[in-house]
């Protein structure tokens, strides 16, 4: 049978979120990422014009047309914010294997264990099972920033905390923190990725630990989308909530927006509070991310780096 492909290059940023985009479609199948390269003939360079900095290929397959324009249209917005290419469409004979594109199981740091909802698996007593929708978890292998920010989480999250996932987006995190015992507030200023969030403590019997609401913290509720444009009606948490721990898997730039936020929202009374978690950036913003948090009173204490990317654990002094 042959089937219809559709393909797009995208950048660093935005794999997680094209797999929380197209988690609100009716697309279900495979999401197939390969790393960027300028030969692929669905993308021919124009000459004498600049190209982007594509880091990665995305192609889907499906059977019939019916979708491509909800596919198509879910997309617009990392389109226009130019974090991804006009999306192609081509016939083929068939879907390539996945073999070497996307592996069954991810495990990250030394206990989480990524998991497609129905693979089956039998964990150790340490290991910590975190079951996402099949087009959220495989593909892309969760994005780099994701897989600091939890080997973070796992060193620094302890049972009973308090704590903020900002930004919550596929709710890996929030989930994440619940099953190591804390008591989550998920917050996303995006309503396609609260219902993901919601989608993912559910699927992981989580919702006596996690909350989910559709806001930001401080003037993050002013800030709109951070693919541009704004958002209507974005409740701002309430001033007098505070946090033992704050992670922020969020852009460099409203990292820094909200650096004097995170300390008002950060409690400080034991060695166990006042930390924030922030990463979604590389090292080209470490330096500038680190100032500001500096300059409003915090510290860095842990480190983990991928590749230019880098995940930074603060805490905020007495």
């Amino acid at each position: 049978m042959s089937w219809v492909e559709l393909s797009l290059n995208i950048k660093h940023e935005a794999v997680d979120w094209v797999c929380t985009l197209l988690a609100a479609t009716r697309y279900t199948d495979d999401i197939y990422v390969t790393k960027y390269t300028n030969l692929d003939a669905n993308f021919p360079i124009t000459p004498d014009i600049t190209q982007p900095q594509w880091a990665f290929t995305i192609r889907l397959y499906l059977a019939s047309d019916v979708y491509i324009e909800e596919i198509a249209n879910s997309l617009l917005s990392l389109q226009r914010a130019g974090l991804c290419s006009p999306l192609q469409e081509a016939f083929v004979e068939k879907k390539p294997q996945l073999e070497g594109i996307n592996p069954i199981i991810h495990r990250i740091g030394q206990r989480f264990v990524v998991l497609t909802p129905e693979t089956p698996y039998e964990p150790t007593a340490d290991e910590i099972v975190l079951r996402l929708k099949t087009n959220l978890a495989f593909g892309s292998g969760l994005h780099p920033t994701t897989i600091l920010n939890l080997r973070l989480l796992e060193r620094h999250v302890v049972p009973k905390m308090n704590v903020l996932d900002l930004g919550s987006g596929s709710g890996i995190l929030s989930v994440a923190m619940a099953k190591l015992g804390a008591y989550v507030l998920a917050v996303d200023n995006d309503s396609i990725a609260v219902q993901s969030t919601q989608d993912a403590v559910h699927r992981n019997g989580v919702e006596k630990h996690v909350t989910v609401m559709r806001g930001s913290l401080g003037r993050g509720s002013e800030l709109g989308h951070w693919m541009g444009g704004t958002i209507d009606n974005v409740s701002a948490i309430e001033e007098t909530q505070t946090f033992d721990l704050i992670t922020a898997n969020i852009l460099a730039r409203i990292h820094i927006t909200l650096a004097p936020d995170f300390q008002r929202a950060l409690r400080r009374d034991s060695t166990r509070s006042g930390l924030l978690i922030a990463s979604g950036f590389d090292t080209d913003y470490e330096d500038a991310v680190t100032a500001t948090f500096t300059e409003v009173g915090f510290e860095a204490i842990d480190k983990e780096q991928l590749d230019e990317w880098v995940a930074i654990a603060y805490h905020l002094k007495e």
